[in-house]
């Protein structure tokens, strides 16, 4: 079998959009191993995901012929390798769980990831609990005063190692406007789902204080709008008044470290495509 495929698109809704799609496969010997489509009501948009085996077929053919029916029907569309890893530039403070995460199911193989750069505005020395490994890391402080000049030296690390997305593995920065911007659709963050309910220090702290019983996570594209952006992945956890706020950041790491890596993997697989200010996610 060849290397696999996958092809994404998204396009005004109406008839014959699934049809085009597979006859074009079919009629240069492509083999459908996975298809899924939605079409929103509310936007009247139609998505699609389609992984192929190509048999003889190159990507490159493939790209330009496709061409003539991603016009026809206006298409935003993208072929891409299946299991090619992605470069990630990821971004910490001194948090590093996510972190860690990230970096062992890499180095295991389970998420076709390529990390080309490591940006954090604390010492490496701050980061005492994972192994970096040989993966660059790059201390850029961060201050009122430096802020645009410090977000220009991440965008210059991005275009250096051809970075396709960028993570914030609990990065603590609130990303400015321009920075926001520029990596729209290519940024992922995480935080605790308590915002706006619980904003500032110690969340889990005012959480156990309001005797809340339920916490969990949000992984969503970086956008202007703070914590806002388009949600790609969540998750919840039950607490009871037995858990103490040591247990609540405990069950907060856990919960922080599996939902920014679920988003990550939906990312890099194509999974996640952009529905204005939401997100349309073919799950596996």
């Amino acid at each position: 079998m060849s290397e696999p495929l996958v092809l994404t698109l998204a396009c005004e809704d109406r008839p014959g959009i699934t049809a085009a799609v597979t006859s074009f496969l079919f009629e240069r010997g492509g083999n459908v191993l996975e298809a899924q489509q939605f079409g929103d009501f509310q936007s009247g948009r139609f998505f699609m995901r389609v992984e192929f085996d190509p048999a003889d077929a190159s990507r490159e053919v493939l790209r330009r012929e496709f061409k003539d029916v991603g016009g026809r029907f206006a298409m935003d569309w993208k072929l891409a390798l299946r299991d090619r890893p992605r470069r990630v530039l990821l971004m910490v403070s001194k948090f590093d769980h996510c972190l860690a995460d990230l970096l062992y199911r890499w180095r295991i193989g389970e998420m076709a990831i390529r990390p080309v750069a490591i940006v954090s505005n604390h010492p490496r020395e701050s980061i005492t609990h994972t192994d970096l490994g040989d993966v660059p890391f790059h201390h850029l402080p961060v201050t009122r005063e430096t802020k645009a000049e410090q977000e220009a030296q991440v965008r210059a690390i991005a275009d250096e190692t051809d970075a396709e997305l960028v993570v914030l593995a609990r990065y603590m920065q609130i990303l400015s406007d321009e920075q926001a911007a520029h990596f729209a659709g290519r940024c992922i963050n995480i935080h605790h789902s308590f915002l706006p309910g619980f904003k500032g220090a110690k969340p889990y702290h005012q959480a156990h204080a309001r005797g809340v019983k339920m916490i969990g996570a949000t992984a969503h594209y970086v956008t202007t709008d703070l914590d806002e952006g388009p949600i790609i992945h969540q998750d919840v956890e039950a607490i009871s008044h037995a858990d103490t706020p040591d247990a609540l950041v405990r069950k907060g790491r856990d919960i922080e470290r599996r939902v920014l890596a679920e988003a990550v993997r939906l990312h890099v697989e194509e999974r996640a495509l952009l529905n204005d200010g939401r997100t349309v996610v073919f799950q596996r």
